[in-house]
């Protein structure tokens, strides 16, 4: 799968069912070359005046279930 259909997704919380926002990127690990992070840009409504990023990074285990539209994250 492209980085561009992953930016597509909506990212959605299992637990609350709530959009967490929109994968902008991806990190690797150099020496494995595995996917260990996403970045997301956060929903307007996550951000606060309180954050100082407007960015989330997501291990690609908290990833619970790909569909075509969504992808379901589990963070605690």
């Amino acid at each position: 799968m492209k980085l561009s259909e992953l930016q597509k997704k909506d990212i959605v919380s299992i637990r609350d069912g709530k959009k967490i926002g929109k994968i902008i990127d991806v990190e690797f690990d150099t020496k494995s070359g595995y996917m260990i992070h996403f970045v997301i840009e956060k929903a307007h409504y996550l951000k606060s005046i309180f954050s100082q990023s407007e960015e989330l990074t997501i291990k690609f285990t908290q990833i619970k279930k790909m569909g075509e539209d969504v992808i379901l994250i589990d963070i605690s």
